[in-house]
């Protein structure tokens, strides 16, 4: 089990990477700003933690053979059977669910900040 649990966090981790890339570069575009910069980094960064939070409650509907994970772990290390496949699925939901956490805490990091330059900017 923890090989799959590894296997899912570089599989899940590496997806969340490029979203954040991208959440990056769109704040970049916004560096002319940077209360609008975190503001739209805070806005993305929660979609992205709603789309792994829906990620996660869609797992139990998916096929294990059709995800990334699967493919990524040595076939000797794939859990067989019904019960295999329901461990096998509730680790790729845990660790949806580990991202989507992280994702909310960063983009509610970012909306303080960015509130906090806003609030700065009035008061000076």
């Amino acid at each position: 089990m923890d090989k799959i649990y590894a296997v899912a966090l570089t599989c899940v981790g590496r997806a969340v990477m490029f979203g954040t890339l991208a959440i990056g570069l769109v704040m970049l575009s916004f560096s002319f700003d940077l209360a609008r910069a975190l503001m739209a980094g805070a806005f993305l960064t929660l979609v992205m933690a709603q789309v792994l939070i829906l990620k996660a409650q869609t797992t139990s509907r998916q096929k294990p053979g059709r995800t990334e994970t699967w493919n990524c772990l040595a076939p000797e290390a794939r859990p067989a059977g019904r019960h295999g496949r329901k461990v096998f699925l509730s680790i790729l939901a845990d660790v949806y669910m580990h991202f989507a956490t992280l994702s909310f805490a960063a983009g509610c990091s970012l909306f303080a900040a960015g509130m906090g330059v806003r609030l700065a900017r009035a008061l000076i």
